[in-house]
């Protein structure tokens, strides 16, 4: 399976006023294509960060990020993002939001194929009969529909979310939840998904990374199990399987790791080829960065 997404050895500092502020070190994580990645860390590690990067709105000071084997250098129409924030514009209609992309996006859709493609995502997210109404007329669960039909309407390679979950209710939070597999189920793209929230991750994802603290690193990667045939439309009661909870439990000792408030302690589940190589450029699902790899990027002073 070809990677869509590969990060190399990429470390990045932000300029302050103090002096320079680590964010990644050495950060090396390979994504394959179609596949949906989720990353979790403690606040600050650099979650946001990396979206930047892969986006290409900003640079790493080493390493690199690839997208399609080829190197991010500036922003690329091939990627879409959908932020916590729907960031939908006032003056237009739904579906002219939606839109919006595709006139700026260089396409050879005639007009009336544009419009038919943003309502069929549109009735795909439960949208249908909304298209004329302004943002300030819908839900912020409804406004949040809008902006990942907006994301992926101009079909993009990857797909980008920054914690577009964070600010709903819990109900319509878990509703989107499983908008976004009936999306995933129709439409071909790459997803990396930055949230706090571990259940997200497991229900969500293909695997789940976890980032050290600051500077962060690739500290865990977590196979995502789900039971019964792939084929199978999830549902919520798949969080409360033996295996989503021992998932949960592995991720929540991951981040009081991350945190400095843990320990090790037994090992989580490993690979059919064992204990990751510390040579390797990218963690394997399934597999933990060696403690004194790990110890090597963490801060003295636990968060």
């Amino acid at each position: 399976m070809s990677v869509a997404i590969s990060l190399r050895h990429v470390t990045h500092a932000y300029r302050t006023e103090t002096g320079p502020l680590p964010v990644l070190d050495d950060l090396s994580l390979d994504i394959p294509e179609g596949a949906f990645c989720a990353v979790v860390g403690p606040s600050g590690c650099g979650k946001s960060t990396l979206t930047k990067l892969i986006a290409g709105l900003m640079r790493p000071d080493a390493g690199e990020v690839l997208l399609g084997g080829e190197r991010v250098t500036a922003p690329r129409a091939t990627v879409g993002m959908a932020f916590q924030n729907p960031v939908l514009l006032e003056w237009r209609s739904i579906l002219d939001n939606v839109l919006l992309p595709l006139e700026i996006v260089p396409n050879r859709l005639t007009r009336a194929q544009r419009q038919n493609r943003a309502r069929d995502l549109l009735a795909l997210v439960g949208l249908e009969g909304f298209e004329d109404k302004r943002p300030s007329e819908l839900s912020g669960g409804m406004r949040q529909r809008a902006s990942l039909c907006r994301a992926i309407v101009h079909r993009p390679q990857v797909l980008i979310l920054d914690e577009p979950f964070g600010a709903l209710d819990a109900f319509t939070r878990e509703d989107l939840w499983l908008t976004m597999h009936d999306l995933r189920a129709q439409e071909a793209f790459t997803t990396l998904l930055i949230t706090h929230d571990l259940r997200e991750s497991v229900f969500l994802a293909d695997e789940v990374v976890v980032l050290s603290d600051r500077p962060a690193t690739a500290q865990y990667v977590l196979p995502v199990t789900t039971p019964g045939p792939t084929s199978r439309r999830r549902t919520l009661d798949d969080l409360y399987t033996e295996a989503s909870v021992r998932m949960l439990a592995d991720l929540r000792q991951q981040i009081e790791v991350a945190q400095g408030r843990g320990t090790p302690g037994a090992s989580p589940p490993v690979d059919a080829d064992g204990p990751a190589d510390p040579h390797d450029p990218a963690p394997r699902a399934g597999s933990r960065v060696p403690p004194h790899a790990r110890a090597a990027a963490a801060p003295e002073t636990p968060a």
